[in-house]
């Protein structure tokens, strides 16, 4: 079944290529001008994806972000003309599941939209990921459905993003483990996908956040100088 993606940028010319790269790709793509014009169409038909352009008159792609995420987890991909990193760690914090920086190829963007449909619940995980194990993680009071792509704390839903529930996930099937970003970014997208490590640290930074409102203070461990590992998910100091 064709994935439809939303694409949301005030440049006709920069729509008209996605929709192009996208279709190649053997995707359908839909189409706003602006923030407002975005809201009205995920309202009224849910895309799988949003292409979100940052910086937009009347209502930019932050706010949309933010409005979008206190509703759902639909996956983000933000495009940004600026090549600046706090715009593109503000956008990852706010939600975002990865970022492109204009002039891009838009080969490089139906990839990375690509790559976060991999990761939903509808789509195949690629062979060896460990989507391909059904049922259920547990560690300490932490819950992770890997078909459902839920995640728990004792019995309260951490609300979490695509991208950051596939990072847990890759995590906590492997408990044991201290994951460099290297090896993370490997896991998440295949070897050789440019993502900075400031990415990383950002959707660690957002997971942990999230799960510390549940009480979930100790879900992820930082080794200095090595990378991350789960935590003991019981609650205590981390």
């Amino acid at each position: 079944m064709s994935r439809t993606i939303l694409i949301v940028d005030d440049d006709p010319h920069i729509r008209q290529l996605l929709v192009f790269a996208l279709a190649k790709a053997g995707m359908a793509a839909r189409e706003a001008e602006d923030g407002e014009r975005a809201l009205a169409e995920v309202a009224a038909e849910r895309p799988d994806l949003v292409i979100l352009d940052i910086n937009m008159p009347r209502l930019d792609g932050l706010e949309v972000c933010r409005r979008l995420r206190a509703e759902g987890d639909l996956p983000i991909l933000f495009l940004s003309s600026r090549d600046d990193e706090i715009d593109r760690v503000l956008g990852i914090e706010l939600g975002g599941d990865d970022y492109v920086v204009k002039p891009f190829s838009p080969r490089e963007v139906a990839a990375r939209v690509a790559a976060i449909l991999r990761r939903t619940g509808a789509g195949r995980p690629p062979p060896g990921s460990p989507a391909a194990e059904p049922g259920v993680v547990g560690h300490g009071r932490l819950r992770l459905d890997l078909e459902g792509w839920t995640a728990r704390w004792d019995e309260a839903p951490a609300a979490l993003t695509v991208t950051e529930f596939s990072l847990l996930r890759v995590l906590a099937t492997a408990p044991s483990r201290v994951f460099s970003r290297d090896a993370i970014i490997d896991r998440l997208h295949g070897p050789g996908f440019a993502v900075t490590d400031r990415t990383i640290d950002s959707h660690i930074r957002n997971i942990r956040g999230k799960f510390a409102e549940l009480g979930g203070v100790d879900v992820i461990e930082t080794r200095p100088g090595v990378g991350y590992r789960l935590g003991p998910c019981l609650g205590g100091p981390a």
